[in-house]
Formats: C-alpha cells, structure tokens, sequence
C-alpha cells in the first residue's frame, strides 16, 4: 500500500494522510496530474475537444485545440483512427448563432453553486439595457444559447436570462438563501419560458401525432409538447404575430386542431377561407 501511494505522489497525485487516522484520502493539487482513461472515455473526451474547437463559447476554441494536440499525442493509434474515422465524415455547420465567454459562464455558475447574489448588465431584444440583482439558481444550455435561471430580487419572481446579454459585475453579492425552485423539470421550465411565456399570444394546439413524432420537428426552444396517448400529443407556442404562429404549426406537416387563443382560432378560419378561395 505504501509503496503504491508513494508511485502516486511521484506522478503528481497528491495523497494526503494524516497522522493517528486510518487511511488516505486524494486531494486537490496545484497541477493537474496525469488522467487515466479507458478507451471510450478517451473517445470522447476527443470528440468533446474538437466539438468545442467550433462551439458557441467564445475564447474556447484555441484552448480546445490545444489540449487536442496534446492528448492526440498520446493516443494509441487504435483510438486514433476511430477518432479521425469519426472526425472524417463529420461536416459542422458555421456558428451563426450568439456566443458566450467562458469567464461569464464560470463566474455564473461559482455564484450558482455557493448562494451568492449576482448583478449584471442586461440587454434586452430591443437593446434596452438595465441592471438586474438576482438569486441564481441554474445554467441551461439550449443548442446554441445559455440561458440562467434565477429569482429577481428587484421583481420578485423567477426569470429566465439570455447569457449572451448579459455582463456580470463584481464583486458578488452577500449570500442568499435558496428559494423553492419554479418547476421540478428546470429543463421544461426553461422550454416553456423561452418559447411561450415571453410572447403577446401564448397558443395551444393538439397535434394528430404522438409527442415522439413532432419532437423530431419542433425543438423545445420552439414549442413545449405535452403527450396525450399514442397518437395525439399537445403543443404551446408563443409568438407576438398570429400569422407567425398560423404558419409555423401550418409548416410543421401534421394534422392540428387550434384551441387558444380565440383571436388565434378566428385568424386560422380568415386564412383558411383566404386559401381556399386563392385555388378557386
């Protein structure tokens, strides 16, 4: 045993023990040591890198590469031609979509994890700017954007963040103690306030497909779909256009009946006549 934990510490692990108590235990050291990976795990750790090379946090993307090179270099050439097999048929589409800096992200995520108040600099859509005081609770990541979920102090109630928008000050606030979260699904309660909460007219619809089916064509960004049975689910979109809701549950391809809003359902009757009458 000793002499294992002596090898340890000579590849750089620090192993702490200390004196009158059976044991050892890892601790955190100042470098980081050499990682033991088994072959999937190697996989994707790779994959991760190179993914991230052209990810949507800006700044990240030369250190990614960085620490590509150096693990590619001690890969068994088995892995490395799974990896570049992979990589080979692979086609990323450019990144047009808004970017986040990882300082951002980190900071959001300490003030997260010890219960610490944040203030930041908040733009909206229209570019209004504000500075907002909340109680952070999570980061969710949707496809390309990062959105924070947190209590407002100043509004007193829970909002939902573009981190794109937003510049963290410093230092942060005094400790806070957590609220009850608004949802126990925070992934369901970040679908629902991006895609529908924020918007003039909020609508619901029942598609003739099961919730499985129209997943593979709305993103929950977009929409949030509720299953009723096997072949019918719900979906609720918000948009502060009627037109815009007409045509995006027009264009999805399935058979749908309109419930709300009543303006919604009166402007669906008005396009439809108008269709009809266009092929007359």
């Amino acid at each position: 045993m000793r002499r294992d934990i002596d090898r340890l510490r000579g590849l750089g692990y620090p192993v702490l023990a200390t004196a009158g108590t059976a044991g050892y235990r890892l601790g955190a050291g100042a470098d980081l040591p050499p990682l033991l990976l088994d072959d999937d795990e190697a996989v994707a750790v790779a994959v991760g890198l190179r993914t991230a090379a052209g990810g949507s946090i800006t700044g990240i993307e030369e250190t990614s590469v960085r620490a590509l090179a150096k693990l590619e270099q001690v890969l068994p050439s088995r892995l490395r031609h799974r990896i570049n097999a992979l990589q080979s048929v692979v086609v990323p589409m450019a990144n047009t979509g808004p970017t986040v800096d990882p300082s951002t992200l980190t900071a959001i995520a300490g003030a997260c994890r010890d219960s610490l108040r944040l203030r930041f600099d908040y733009r909206t859509h229209d570019g209004t700017s504000s500075i907002r005081t909340t109680e952070p609770h999570r980061l969710v990541h949707a496809g390309r954007r990062w959105y924070l979920i947190g209590w407002d102090v100043d509004r007193a109630d829970w909002r939902t963040y573009r981190v794109d928008r937003l510049d963290p000050r410093t230092p942060t606030g005094p400790r806070f103690t957590p609220c009850t979260p608004p949802a126990p699904d925070i992934g369901g309660y970040t679908s629902r306030a991006i895609s529908t909460s924020a918007y003039r007219y909020q609508a619901r619809f029942t598609l003739h497909v099961s919730a499985e089916t129209a997943a593979e064509r709305i993103a929950p960004t977009t929409g949030v779909l509720e299953p009723i049975d096997e072949h019918r689910c719900t979906l609720r979109a918000g948009s502060n256009s009627l037109d815009e809701l007409a045509i995006y549950v027009t264009t999805k391809g399935f058979d749908f009946q309109v419930h709300e809003p009543p303006e919604l359902v009166e402007h669906i009757r008005t396009l439809a006549a108008r269709l009809t009458s266009a092929t007359d």
